[in-house]
């Protein structure tokens, strides 16, 4: 199984990027998938996650109303919109899949993992 992630970069205080992670190798049923982040001397910390069937999302508190997770199940992919981002936001995200169908932020609730992309933003 392996978890790909792309769309991270470098953005301007207030401006948007999208995050999308792509499952290879294994289709999952009944699961969840999410987004973590990990600043600099910090522990990875939960963003949001969405379970298969694409209902109600969970997002961490730090940015809820900013961000919004997706998926495409066709394409096996999950997504991350992040809009109106903060210095504080910055962070290598990774994307994780929890084979268990019900929704967690705890990352050692998580089987699988990305490799993570870099986000970063600018004051």
């Amino acid at each position: 199984v392996q978890l790909q992630a792309s769309g991270g970069g470098l953005v301007q205080a207030g401006g948007s990027l999208r995050l999308s992670c792509t499952i290879f190798g294994r289709t999952f049923s009944r699961h969840v998938m999410g987004w973590f982040r990990q600043a600099p001397g910090k522990e990875r910390e939960f963003v949001a996650a969405i379970t298969w069937s694409g209902g109600t999302p969970y997002y961490a508190d730090s940015v809820k109303g900013r961000f919004t997770i997706s998926r495409d199940n066709a394409k096996n992919t999950v997504r991350l919109q992040m809009n109106g981002l903060k210095p504080e936001d910055t962070a290598v995200y990774y994307c994780a899949v929890r084979s268990v169908y019900d929704l967690r932020s705890s990352p050692n609730d998580y089987d699988y993992w990305g490799q993570g992309t870099l986000v970063t933003v600018s004051s």
